[in-house]
């Protein structure tokens, strides 16, 4: 059964968006989808009339969205980090909003080191915005496919890279330092990002355009991150409108295709080497265990999973999913990148309840291909390549804060509970 149905007139691009030269092989090393099947499928309306829709969403102003828009502190001085490196007892105080306006932590307390050239491109950005970022030269630039023909007048694209990747965009010669223009590659405009007063750990860097693009891009209504791994194949214009609009939700991810509880997620975390902080990782999921989180079960839904495939997120910005993104920044901040792990502790603990669509993973599988991450030669090619050292993952003594989750995960007789009995 096909995932995705779409009404005509449909206007996909037919021409490439852009030419890249043969070294830069952005085609290589494509995942196979692995779900045959559709349980869930998506019906996308006419194109047109979503254009439509979407220029008078931008042409007025919603005084609801504008009333329930948030307030941020600001930075004090050079002395503060960019996430502002809060306690975990004042990060929880934010995640209740109550009655009152609340001002929460949310990036930002140091500059963003980005052009006004940039920033001024940026804030013309009104209806949807779609984001993506490479860090360290660690994915290919990959145009999206599948735009309809006025997606490209009523949309932005936005790819944010640092030196490290301009450098090895100008050895295979898809950008020219020499004369500095680094303005566009295909549809996205690129944004060059100078690190040395963010994060040393590249994939942070990529977490400030991932969950702060309401910040970032302060007139869009909607914004869909697509990371840089996966190439979207359906316009977006249409996604936002199917997945969001349509719904009614402030947030739309993927379900993970193997995982529904964070204990899951967070043990395949260590073991697959994905992050090298052992003892970090223990500390996190003990913390939030210590806290409230509990696993998966039918009392959360209409939430069907605690663990996402956050490669794209699609958001409606305003109130709760503002609140919900600076929320997940704090954590990501506080502890490590892996969002997966924070994501259910901090959707289950906030105040207002964020609307979510976790949609099945059959239908991410059709609205993008992914890709595998760029495959470093020793000596890492064009740019440095940072190299760390894992600990591998001993999680068998985590039963501390975590008992009572693991006794409800997997059940008095030791054996995995059915998630979807």
């Amino acid at each position: 059964m096909r995932c995705l149905f779409r009404s005509s007139p449909f206007e996909p691009l037919q021409q490439p968006l852009f030419l890249y030269p043969g070294s830069y092989g952005e085609r290589k090393h494509a995942l196979p989808a692995s779900t045959p099947h559709c349980r869930s499928p998506v019906f996308f309306p006419d194109y047109q009339e979503v254009v439509r829709e979407f220029e008078r969403a931008v042409s007025r102003k919603n005084t609801t969205e504008v009333a329930l828009g948030l307030r941020y502190v600001q930075g004090t001085g050079r002395e503060q980090s960019f996430g502002g490196n809060f306690s975990f007892a004042k990060r929880v105080s934010f995640f209740d909003r109550g009655e009152d306006d609340l001002i929460v932590p949310c990036g930002f307390l140091t500059d963003l080191p980005i052009s006004e050239l940039d920033r001024a491109a940026m804030d013309k950005c009104r209806g949807v915005v779609v984001v993506s970022a490479v860090f360290n030269d660690h994915d290919k630039i990959r145009q999206p496919r599948g735009l309809g023909s006025e997606t490209l007048a009523s949309g932005c694209f936005f790819m944010f890279v640092d030196d490290v990747t301009l450098t090895s965009l100008a050895y295979h010669k898809v950008v020219d330092r020499k004369t500095q223009q680094l303005t566009r590659i295909g549809v996205w405009r690129l944004v060059r990002v100078p690190t040395e007063n963010l994060y040393e750990n590249p994939a942070m860097n990529g977490v400030i355009f991932k969950y702060l693009a309401h910040r970032l891009f302060v007139n869009a209504r909607f914004s869909v991150w697509v990371d840089a791994k996966m190439q979207l194949v359906v316009d977006p214009l249409l996604l936002v409108h199917a997945l969001v609009v349509e719904k009614g939700v402030d947030l739309a991810v993927s379900k993970h295709p193997f995982f529904v509880n964070a204990m899951e997620e967070a043990v395949a975390t260590a073991a697959w080497k994905k992050w090298r902080d052992v003892e970090g990782l223990r500390r996190q999921i003990e913390n939030y265990c210590a806290h409230g989180l509990r696993p998966w079960s039918p009392e959360k839904l209409p939430y069907t999973s605690d663990v996402p495939d956050t490669a794209i997120i699609l958001r409606r910005h305003g109130g709760a999913s503002d609140l919900f993104s600076c929320l997940m920044f704090n954590e990501l901040d506080a502890f490590n990148p892996r969002d997966q792990l924070a994501f259910a502790y901090v959707r289950d603990q906030m105040r207002p309840k964020i609307k979510m669509n976790m949609f099945e993973v059959e239908v991410f599988e059709r609205i993008a291909v992914e890709y595998r991450h760029n495959l470093k030669r020793d000596g890492g090619g064009p740019g440095p390549v940072a190299r760390t050292n894992t600990v591998r993952a001993k999680f068998d003594s985590l039963n501390g804060s975590c008992r009572e989750y693991l006794s409800e995960m997997w059940g008095e007789g030791g054996e995995p509970r059915d998630h979807l009995a």
